[in-house]
């Protein structure tokens, strides 16, 4: 199996920090990693100010975990490409994996909601259920 796109979700815990290390050392020099930060969406019926208010914090707040991993990647030489999308963490994550043609994804074992799953965190659980595409689970 040739590996040349590695979708990369993170959340700023230590294990997207474990998750990251992992996905620098599989891409080298000839991989492109697709990292993902997946935010919260906006409730629709919240109205406005409140919705761009709103809307604005949750970007501040992903634009602050995306930049961590940005220079993560630029200090190894690394190409990527970055988005930030609103939704269900593992419906993005399968969604986002099948859509960027990548050939596995590497996140870690539990993100910042450890406490939602026993052995695995909910999320990895549900993208391990959800996608078709191969995961390294890394702790």
């Amino acid at each position: 199996m040739k590996i040349t796109r590695i979708l990369l979700p993170v959340d700023g815990s230590r294990m997207s920090d474990v998750a990251a290390d992992m996905a620098i050392d599989l891409a080298g020099e000839t991989g492109t990693v697709v990292l993902l930060h997946v935010r919260r969406t906006v409730p629709t019926g919240l109205g406005q100010p409140n919705a761009n208010e709103l809307l604005e914090y949750l970007t501040k707040g992903a634009e602050e975990v995306v930049a961590h991993y940005r220079d993560k990647l630029t200090k190894a030489s690394v190409d990527f490409q970055e988005l930030v999308v609103g939704g269900d963490v593992a419906e993005v994550v399968a969604n986002v994996a099948r859509v960027e043609k990548c050939d596995l994804i590497v996140m870690g074992s539990k993100g910042k909601s450890d406490l939602e799953g026993l052995f695995l965190g909910s999320v990895t659980h549900k993208v391990l259920q959800t996608t078709d595409k191969p995961v390294l689970v890394v702790k």
